[in-house]
Parts: structure tokens; C-alpha cells; sequence
């Protein structure tokens, strides 16, 4: 994974250059975690405060930060031109242990973010805000 400072979310399709599945049907174009859980994961993975884990590490498309992610259940949202619905909760990976180290996947647990799917395509630019669309 790697960091940019603008992506292009596809219909259907997700993030240009990222591997999820393509379609209507994939629930998990898009992984979206909240910054502020950062810090509580390292905390409880035991690192330095000062070096708090890196949403690449985690494999997380995207860090948000400023808005409780778990409220945007069944809801669409507009970050930069593009428009995504959430479609349910990023539950840990138990490969994460195996690259992070024992205890990776007992810290993400409620912390793991959410996923969506891109309902409307655009670029996406470092620092845009989320902005909830109305029901």
C-alpha cells in the first residue's frame, strides 16, 4: 500500500490502483478508519505513543478524522467529488497478527473502522472532509 495525496473512486469499481472486487455487489470497496482509533490501538498493542501505528499498516484505505465512523451506518456520505454508502463494519484480519505481531487483532477488535461502496465516482484529496448526505 502506499500514501497519496489524491485517489479517484470508481462506481462500482472503488479506488483506482487498490485490489478489491469490482461490482455492485462487493460491500467492501472502500475501508474507512478513524484516526482518533490509532492512538487506542497502539496503546493497546503495546507501542510508544510517540509512534502510533500508520493506517498502511492496517490496511485501511482511508483515515477520517473528526466524525464517530460508526455513526454513518446505512448512511451515504460525500468525501471530496465522490459519493459512498456504508455498508458495514472492518473487522479485523487474522493476517494482521501475522505481520503486526500477537495482540494485533485483539487491539482492532471495535476499532477496525467501516467499509463502503462508491455510489458516485470523483477524486478524493488528502485532508477533504466527510460530509453526511441527507436521508
Amino acid at each position: 500500500m502506499i500514501e497519496l495525496d489524491a485517489v479517484e473512486a470508481r462506481r462500482e469499481a472503488g479506488l483506482t490502483g487498490d485490489h478489491s472486487r469490482p461490482g455492485p455487489r462487493n460491500a467492501r470497496q472502500v475501508t474507512l478508519i478513524q484516526w482518533e482509533h490509532l492512538a487506542v490501538i497502539s496503546a493497546l498493542m503495546g507501542r510508544p505513543t510517540e509512534q502510533p501505528i500508520n493506517p498502511i499498516e492496517l490496511r485501511r484505505n482511508i483515515a477520517i478524522s473528526g466524525i464517530n465512523l460508526f455513526s454513518l451506518k446505512g448512511r451515504r456520505f460525500r468525501l471530496g467529488q465522490a459519493i459512498l454508502e456504508t455498508t458495514g463494519w472492518c473487522q479485523p484480519c487474522a493476517k494482521l497478527e501475522e505481520r503486526l505481531g500477537l495482540g494485533t487483532f485483539q487491539a482492532m477488535r471495535g476499532h477496525g473502522g467501516i467499509t463502503a461502496r462508491v455510489l458516485q465516482g470523483g477524486i478524493i484529496r488528502l485532508n477533504d472532509a466527510l460530509r453526511v448526505e441527507p436521508l
